[in-house]
């Protein structure tokens, strides 16, 4: 007897819908999945016969046949059990049939029967919500992740029998009910505020025009002048993440394993600080499964690489590509997977080894060692940075002052309120900020008058600035202007866009 029923899958971090077919017929008593599928998969084999014994349920004597469909998508993971298991039974006659255009079914199973949580639950029930599926059959523990999905009836299982008596009519599972908490609009609460930071007002406002139009920041200065400090801050003044946002982040979380069974849709900015020490591939994702890396964990927030020279100088070039496309491409034999990385680069470096230059009273460095440190960072790297800054140990009178300073909030209100400008500007455009601009785009809103064009000109007349470089100050000369809430570019925002593009102040002659 033929059945079917509707499984998923994550293709990178979307859903796909999977056909679990079986098949029971006279022959050599046999369990066959087909199907271009997994090592994982094809262990799902004995995985359902054992949870089926030890739910009751004996596999008759016959040659039984699975195909996972279509056959041209690798399939992964161990969440095809529960479907697997449930066409089988419907085969079998013991449940009555479901319309695989309505339900989707995923689970793992365990050898007793009970069913557990899988990762990328979210995607799959996402994408299966957008074809037209109305209900799902899923763990239990996975239900509050899969309730975020709008008009989407939940139902949560924990085991084989469970499932199967539901299907039959015998018991009743109330859906899962989602709370208007689950995704409220606000802001989170954060622990840490721009008011921990004394003085600094200059970094301080390189830091608010960086967050205003998502541009990258290289942080260079002295051992504990508060590189990090800043940095861990940044997140408190942007603006909180639209539904949309949370739902495209807490899929990549989903899919990583990264998400908290009981927790609601992300609602933070995500902020990620990986080790020097890191890898390429946990740096842009991959793997002999492709899962996706610290860039894209890192989307629609920052990712903070902290000591940047200390990096292997290989990891360090991987990252141009996802700087300039938002995105990477991570290429396999089997598929290319593709993963979102639009985040907002935020780098920390001390100007030498040893971390005291230019104190030449501390420093122990020699000029060679202090430029070969600083040229582990390539040009082409430097070159998509837009802001650089040098952070200067805070005075002595301002750390004891009793001077009040600015929140997070009154920052972040600034901050939104100069989004709000370029997405305005930009509603009938693919962007939404101004790092975004380019090409065409660039050339029809950043035009200059005369003499700022001039005064660009003759200010980085003697200066090496590439092409790129150039653009970058424009777009920083935008925000600035969006800051002042002005419509044209001045020569005075032009000023403050080269400061903050070239104040390094470190370069050893």
């Amino acid at each position: 007897m033929f059945s079917k029923v509707t499984g998923g899958t994550v293709v990178g971090i979307d859903g796909a819908l999977i056909g679990v077919e079986a098949d029971i017929n006279d022959g050599l008593p046999m369990l066959n999945l087909v199907g271009y599928l997994s090592s994982s998969v094809k262990e799902a084999g004995e995985r359902v016969r054992t949870a089926l014994k030890n739910s009751g349920y004996y596999l008759p004597p016959k040659r039984i046949t699975i195909n996972l469909s279509p056959a041209d998508i690798r399939k992964y993971g161990s969440g095809f059990d529960l479907p697997i298991a449930i066409s089988i039974v419907l085969s079998m006659g013991i449940i009555p049939k479901i319309d695989p255009e309505k339900t989707i079914i995923i689970g793992e199973l365990s050898l007793d029967g009970s069913v557990m949580a899988v990762n990328g639950v979210l995607p799959m029930i996402y994408h299966a919500y957008e074809y037209g599926i109305t209900s799902c059959i899923i763990p239990k523990e996975n239900v509050a992740e899969a309730g975020l999905i709008s008009d989407m009836k939940v139902i949560g299982v924990t085991s084989l029998t469970e499932t199967i008596d539901y299907i039959r009519g015998d018991i009743d599972i109330k859906p899962y009910q989602r709370s208007d908490e689950d995704v409220f609009d606000m802001l989170p609460e954060y622990k840490c505020d721009f008011s921990d930071i004394k003085g600094q007002p200059v970094l301080k406002r390189g830091l608010e025009i960086a967050v205003s139009g998502f541009h990258n920041v290289l942080m260079t200065g002295a051992a504990g002048a508060g590189k990090s400090m800043l940095a861990k801050r940044l997140p408190t003044i942007m603006p909180g993440l639209t539904f949309e946002e949370s739902v495209e982040v807490t899929k990549i979380y989903s899919i990583s394993g990264l998400l908290d069974k009981k927790s609601r849709l992300i609602r933070e900015r995500p902020f990620r600080a990986p080790h020097h020490t890191i890898s390429n591939h946990a740096l842009i994702g991959g793997g002999a499964i492709p899962k996706p890396g610290e860039v894209t964990l890192s989307h629609n927030g920052i990712l903070f690489l902290d000591e940047l020279p200390e990096f292997n100088k290989n990891v360090l070039e991987v990252l141009r590509q996802p700087l300039e496309d938002k995105k990477i491409i991570v290429s396999r034999v089997q598929a290319s997977f593709s993963f979102p990385a639009d985040f907002m680069l935020v780098a920390a470096m001390n100007p030498c080894p040893c971390g005291n230059y230019p104190n030449l009273n501390k420093c122990t460095c020699t000029p060679f060692q202090i430029r070969k440190y600083q040229q582990k960072i390539s040009g082409p790297l430097l070159d998509r940075i837009d802001i650089n800054m040098e952070v200067k140990p805070v005075q002595f009178d301002d750390i004891f002052s009793d001077k009040e300073e600015e929140s997070s909030g009154c920052i972040r209100q600034r901050v939104v309120e100069t989004r709000q400008i370029q997405r305005k500007r930009y509603k009938d455009e693919k962007i939404c900020l101004n790092s975004e601009l380019d090409g065409k785009l660039l050339k029809k809103y950043i035009i200059l008058d005369n003499d700022v064009e001039n005064y660009l000109k003759n200010s980085i007349a003697n200066k090496d600035i590439s092409a790129r470089g150039i653009n970058r100050i424009l777009r920083l000369s935008r925000t600035i202007a969006d800051m002042e809430k002005e419509d044209k570019i001045d020569v005075k925002h032009l000023k403050e866009a080269l400061f903050y593009h070239n104040h390094v102040g470190v370069t050893v002659k």
